[in-house]
């Protein structure tokens, strides 16, 4: 059994003594104990606050600067995402020096003025893009139209939908606007209701071609539907509007692959021109071939949109899966319906389904015979043609075909907005964007001029 005592032989040392106890409980000689020093506790708690001090002033400093560099790391991100150091500019216009185009932006002040998108997201082309793609609009209204059934040679059936005008134009003309939405569009997009709206209250009559096949409650009447620039439900509702209306005049508007369809159509015949004022173009890519190999790329997320784009139009075929493979007429076979299952772009699903509407024999072929780059220097009438520079579907190679056409010839006009995305366009202050697009208000506007030149033209002159 062991026995410790302690005793202070200095005030500022301690000593411990250790003593042997017998059995018998008789002690040992204390004088043969050696005294062993204790720690200094009062040192050591010197010494460790000393530390303290020397370190706490470091540590805090340390890790406001990792939080300062996370934070500046992250608004760096969402600067360069969001594009805010990026100014805000007029468009940049391509056309020729003659009187026709001097009126033109002269009476269009909104094209030689700074394009203003919402100041937090509007920089961005994807958050454009995605916000176009997820509502279209905000407080979007609700024209009220006539659905139109057109049979056709084939056995397809074309819709378009029909709004009158809401007011007087302002030249007291008669005034058509024979609208064509963009890939999979119809007249119920919320974008296609916003500028149907716009376009009434200025006095136009509106024509809203519907794609065959993209209204989810009208039925295919033969084994086919829209492609990138099948031009023959087009045609069929220009010759209803010129047949029921002798006296109106057209202006043709094209939105996306709209646009293509729009441009294809007026260049394919000269007689398609008549009692066309003009035509305006939007986003659109002019070159089908060129623009889907674009779309294999990962640059700007493209292949990512392409993607998403074939998810779409794998809905819009699987849903009319009766007509399109079910009809005895139709060419598909059920080997495609399986190769379509597994697609994952839009070259893919044209290959396996789309070409063969039209019995094309390669994806090449139906991709050049599909393209409006081949007819478009056809167009006599005015042209106007917009882009986006920050459109992430488009190409800036693609946009060397609007230029240099507008370079070459004395009717058109080329527009090319700094930001806007693709179909995008909104306005706003900071954060919410405003029902009316600066797309809409730029369509019309320029409409208005041609109205006003074709009517006053010596005046114009």
């Amino acid at each position: 059994m062991t026995r410790r005592a302690a005793c202070c032989l200095k005030s500022s040392d301690i000593f411990e003594y250790s003593e042997d106890v017998n059995s018998s409980g008789t002690d040992e000689s204390l004088d043969h104990c050696e005294p062993k020093p204790l720690v200094d506790y009062s040192t050591m708690s010197a010494q460790v606050e000393a530390d303290v001090q020397t370190i706490s002033p470091e540590m805090p400093a340390m890790f406001d600067g990792m939080k300062l560099a996370a934070v500046a790391t992250v608004l760096y991100v969402i600067v360069r995402i969001l594009n805010l150091k990026c100014p805000m500019v007029a468009p940049d216009i391509t056309c020729q020096d003659n009187p026709l185009n001097c009126y033109l932006l002269k009476s269009c002040p909104i094209l030689t003025k700074e394009y203003i998108p919402p100041l937090l997201w509007g920089k961005s082309g994807h958050l454009q893009t995605a916000l176009y793609g997820k509502m279209g609009r905000v407080k979007c209204p609700k024209p009220c139209g006539l659905r139109k059934y057109l049979p056709m040679s084939d056995g397809a059936t074309a819709t378009f939908d029909l709004f009158e005008p809401q007011g007087v134009h302002c030249t007291g003309d008669e005034i058509t606007m024979v609208i064509c939405p963009g890939i999979g569009n119809h007249s119920e997009k919320h974008y296609i209701r916003t500028f149907v709206d716009y376009s009434q209250k200025q006095g136009y009559r509106c024509a809203v071609l519907n794609h065959l096949g993209a209204l989810p409650n009208i039925e295919l009447t033969s084994p086919r539907m829209f492609t990138y620039g099948c031009t023959w439900e087009f045609s069929a509702m220009m010759g209803y509007i010129k047949h029921t209306f002798p006296q109106t005049q057209l202006i043709v508007v094209g939105f996306s692959l709209g646009g293509n369809i729009a441009c294809k159509y007026l260049g394919e015949n000269l007689a398609n021109q008549e009692r066309v004022l003009c035509c305006v173009s939007v986003c659109q890519g002019y070159n089908v071939l060129r623009a889907q190999e674009t779309f294999l790329q990962w640059d700007q997320c493209r292949r990512l949109y392409n993607f998403i784009m074939a998810g779409n139009m794998k809905k819009i075929i699987l849903s009319h899966r009766a007509s399109l493979f079910g009809m005895s007429s139709s060419k598909m076979e059920p080997a495609d319906l399986s190769r379509l299952y597994t697609a994952t772009s839009l070259m893919q699903i044209d290959d396996n389904i789309m070409r063969k509407f039209h019995g094309h024999n390669s994806i090449k072929e139906y991709y050049e015979k599909e393209s409006c780059v081949h007819y478009i220097h056809n167009i006599s009438v005015p042209l106007f043609l917009m882009n986006s520079s920050d459109d992430p579907l488009v190409h800036q190679s693609l946009l060397t075909i609007p230029r240099t056409l507008a370079e070459k010839k004395q009717n058109v006009i080329f527009a090319l907005t700094l930001h806007g995305g693709h179909l995008g366009f909104f306005e706003g202050a900071f954060l919410f964007p405003q029902p009316l697009s600066w797309m809409d208000k730029v369509i019309v506007s320029y409409a208005n001029a041609i109205c006003q030149w074709e009517k006053h033209r010596p005046q114009c002159q």
